[in-house]
């Protein structure tokens, strides 16, 4: 029986294989237990159980404890090298209205290499793999491939699992000669992520996350059993103990379906299971044994609910709620990325109603890049120390640790010295307060999941400066309730006469800084230097909130005399475009439509005096004004300072004329009509 295109072109490649004398395996052979484990319990390649078999196999290996597995897929038709999605990267399984769609990596070679890849890193321990399609068309007299092609990514976890295309692998493949391992191995080590494929990552990764959290909770709002027996606080509450439960765990293990027997006792059922399993989960992560009783009894009142643990047919709606948690939210959250994961639960469930006890609805999502772009205004680092005294979900502590680590990273050598950093950066260097229960539960989750972080995360309430009296905050970062005195200066005010050095970065309502802040603004000028005024889009919270926005950014302890500069800067126009969620049936809310990542690096390199890359705001377009203000604590917005001129030029002389001539040429017309 002749042989398959796709027979050929694998005979093909093994030849090359051969050819630089690299061994390889077939399809049902064995390189080591760890990779053919790691095959075996994955899902299939159509979504199913059963093995999954690479038709080819290769391990590069330096005889020094370093070795790459490399995953070969081959095809043999027309445009079946790899299929890519909108965005340029290799479509692998997505969901499609909650079901998983294999049809890509089934039929495409780069995406079912890419599947046998990923099995590896999450099925065992190694932490970088290659993935290769290969494929041809078409066979030459002597039965040979006549237009081989192939593509090459490497894969590793300290790149989130994002393929990085390797570039410099030939037609002979001479990279992956055994002789030129090393060679091989230092330039893989080179492919890595920018920061700018990195920061796309998170936004798809929050993007994807939101989408799914969007899902799941429709599921709940759609069902009118649960939508009578749960408000919103246990809707918060069920998520968070959901994915506490779901979480990784070493030594204990995952939940799975054959765990929640639908039992009808009160005492034993899927709802005491999962609250086990989420004690579990907060012992590991080192929690003290007040956060501990503080989180389980506001969850036990929420799991004990009967609709959500009395089996229907068989089967609790916590279990199918679970089981779709640990599918498709807990891969994101254990993706080593930095997200406010909480915050777009937070986000999600305000789009069907207000939070319970947020009277003044001054519960709000700061954008994470609002976040992480006043962390950086503030100067940042691996030896800051960041206080939030009105913290939410933590998301300004999520960008400034994210911030403070990677620093750490890139300038502490030593490795013993890096993870004594780290922790010290987890568990003293930040302080936040939150005085809602059902707020401060998201904002302990959301540290708790990027590291040791909790134990300065506090519930209390920022009128209280005891709280916060002995942390020597260095970086102080806010977004206060805007119904608190002076729009929520009162809290600047009281936490800037605390600190002796450093910075305050605080968004808040603009009119604050034209008048409605005072008293509060006028003291603040006693002991502190307004460095940059920003106006904000005024859509900046998607329709969360209509409040026009503005951040100030205050040089801490040190006198505003009169004559000090200070940077204004118009960032109406900020490059994103966004969607009221209420008004929308589009769950994309933000989308970069007008270089926004280059405008907001613009803006900072503005304001802490370095060299902008970019022109978007300049004194000579008017989007900058550089001016002194006064001491009365009630001109600090853009628009006090804007000077618009009245003075008729020739353009305007012109322009005049010709709005004249043109409708006394229409009036004639009319009457000769």
């Amino acid at each position: 029986m002749a042989k398959s295109i796709e027979e050929k072109v694998e005979e093909y490649y093994k030849k090359v294989l051969e050819n630089i004398e690299l061994r390889h395996f077939g399809k049902t052979e064995k390189i080591n237990n760890s990779i053919t484990n790691a095959l075996k319990e994955a899902a299939s390649k159509s979504g199913g159980t059963g093995n999954n078999y690479p038709d080819i196999q290769c391990l590069l290996d330096n005889n020094r404890g370093r070795n790459i597995p490399v995953m070969i897929e081959c095809k043999g038709s027309k445009g079946k090298l790899e299929k890519l999605d909108k965005d340029g990267d290799i479509l692998g399984v997505v969901l499609k209205d909650g079901v998983d769609n294999y049809s890509a990596i089934q039929s495409f070679a780069v995406n079912g290499a890419l599947h046998y890849g990923k099995a590896i890193l999450n099925g065992s321990d190694y932490n970088e793999v290659i993935v290769i399609g290969v494929n041809g068309t078409t066979l030459d007299s002597n039965g040979i491939v006549k237009d081989p092609e192939y593509k090459a990514y490497y894969v590793s976890k300290k790149n989130h699992q994002i393929p990085v295309l390797v570039e410099r692998l030939d037609e002979e493949w001479s990279l992956f000669k055994p002789s030129v391992v090393e060679d091989c191995f230092k330039y893989l080590d080179s492919l890595i992520l920018s920061e700018e494929e990195k920061e796309k990552l998170i936004r798809d990764t929050e993007a994807t996350l939101e989408d799914r959290i969007h899902r799941i909770h429709q599921s709940i709002y759609d069902n009118s059993e649960l939508k009578r027996n749960l408000g919103t606080n246990q809707k918060l509450y069920l998520f968070c103990g959901l994915i506490m439960a779901g979480l990784t765990i070493d030594n204990v293990a995952p939940l799975t379906s054959a765990d929640f027997k639908g039992n009808s006792s009160e005492g034993k059922n899927d709802g005491t299971i999962i609250l086990d399993q989420i004690n579990e989960f907060l012992n590991y992560k080192n929690c003290s044994a007040d956060k501990i009783e503080m989180i389980i009894n506001l969850l036990t009142p929420v799991f004990k609910t009967p609709v959500l643990w009395r089996a229907n047919n068989g089967e609790s709606v916590l279990k199918t709620l679970f089981l779709q948690v640990q599918k498709e939210i807990i891969p994101c959250l254990e993706s080593n990325l930095h997200l406010d994961f909480t915050g777009k639960i937070l986000n999600k469930l305000s789009d069907w109603v207000s939070i319970e006890n947020d009277v003044a609805n001054d519960v709000v999502l700061t954008p994470r890049y609002v976040t992480t772009f006043m962390a950086k205004l503030a100067q940042t680092n691996r030896d800051s120390y960041c206080l939030d005294v009105n913290m939410g979900s933590a998301s300004f502590l999520v960008s400034a640790m994210d911030i403070m680590l990677k620093d750490a990273q890139d300038n502490i050598v030593d490795k013993d010295e890096l993870m004594k950093k780290i922790l010290k950066i987890k568990q003293e260097q930040l302080l936040g307060i939150e005085i809602l229960g059902n707020i401060y539960i998201l904002a302990v989750l959301n540290m708790i999941l990027m590291g040791d972080g909790s134990s300065n995360v506090i519930q209390g309430d920022a009128y209280n400066p005891e709280l916060y009296e002995n942390f020597p905050a260095t970086v102080f970062l806010l977004n206060p309730p805007y119904s608190a005195p002076g729009k929520g200066f009162v809290f600047v005010e009281e936490v800037m006469q605390k600190m002796t050095k450093g910075y305050a970065c605080i968004l808040i309502q603009e009119n604050a800084g034209s008048g409605q802040g005072l008293p509060y603004t006028e003291r603040i000028l006693k002991n502190n230097t307004l460095l940059a005024s920003i106006h904000m889009p005024n859509d900046l919270f998607g329709g969360k909130a209509s409040v026009q926005a503005g951040i100030y950014l205050f040089k801490v302890n040190r006198t505003h005399e009169v004559d000090d500069i200070v940077t204004f800067i118009d960032m109406s126009e900020d490059g994103y475009t966004r969607q009221n969620r209420k008004k929308s049936n589009s769950n994309v809310n933000l989308r970069n439509t007008d270089h926004a990542i280059e405008r907001y690096e613009e803006v900072e390199a503005i304001v802490l005096g370095k060299k902008p890359k970019t022109n978007y705001y300049t004194e000579e377009n008017g989007k900058i004004i550089k001016d002194t203000i006064s001491l009365k604590g009630d001109d600090w917005t853009y628009q006090s300072h804007r000077k618009i001129d009245t003075t008729p030029t020739e353009a305007d002389f012109k322009k005049t004329v010709a709005d004249y001539l043109s409708w006394k040429v229409s009036q004639i017309l009319k009457e000769n009509m």
